[in-house]
Parts: structure tokens; sequence; C-alpha cells
């Protein structure tokens, strides 16, 4: 098991959408064997929230270079192609 990673979730409003694909990001990062912490905020706090932070997972556009991987996560809300960004976020943890 790798060590403790942090993932950054943001949506428009930091709440609803964002707890969502935190919680299902958690479980199936964890079932293969990552250990997470998920953090929340909206795309207005991203910036000032990155202390820490492994790779931010969003549903909605980010733009400029944050430093961090930036993962799209709308396959999240879809269902269409979740298994993929699972895989994206695994590989840039383990890597």
């Amino acid at each position: 098991m790798v060590g403790r990673k942090t993932v950054l979730v943001c949506c428009g409003t930091g709440i609803a959408t964002s707890t969502m694909v935190a919680t299902s990001l958690k479980e199936a990062l964890e079932d293969r064997g990552i250990s997470v912490e998920t953090r929340q905020c909206t795309v207005a706090e991203v910036r000032g929230r990155l202390s820490g932070v492994d790779v931010i997972v969003t549903t909605t556009p980010l733009s400029g270079d944050l430093g961090v991987p930036v993962v799209q996560g709308l396959a999240f809300l879809t269902g269409v192609g979740k298994d993929a960004v699972i895989d994206q976020v695994a590989g840039i943890l383990e890597g």
C-alpha cells in the first residue's frame, strides 16, 4: 500500500457533487489499496487549497497550471468512463 495521499475534489458549489465524487473515488481507491484523504471545495477556492494535495479531481473546467495534476471527474456523474478516471487517478497517486 502506498502512503496516504490527498485528493482535492472540486465542483461548482463544493457541496453535493463534490461529496458524491469524493465518496465514490475514496471507496474505489481504497479497494485498490490506496489510502486517501479527500478534501472538497469550489472551483474558485482551488488555488487556496493546494497545500499537500497530490491530485485534483474536478467536475467543472479549471484553467491555468496549478502545479498539481488535474483529472476531469465528470464521469462520476454520468457513469461513462468512470473506471478510466479511477485508473488515471490511481496511476497518478501510485506514480
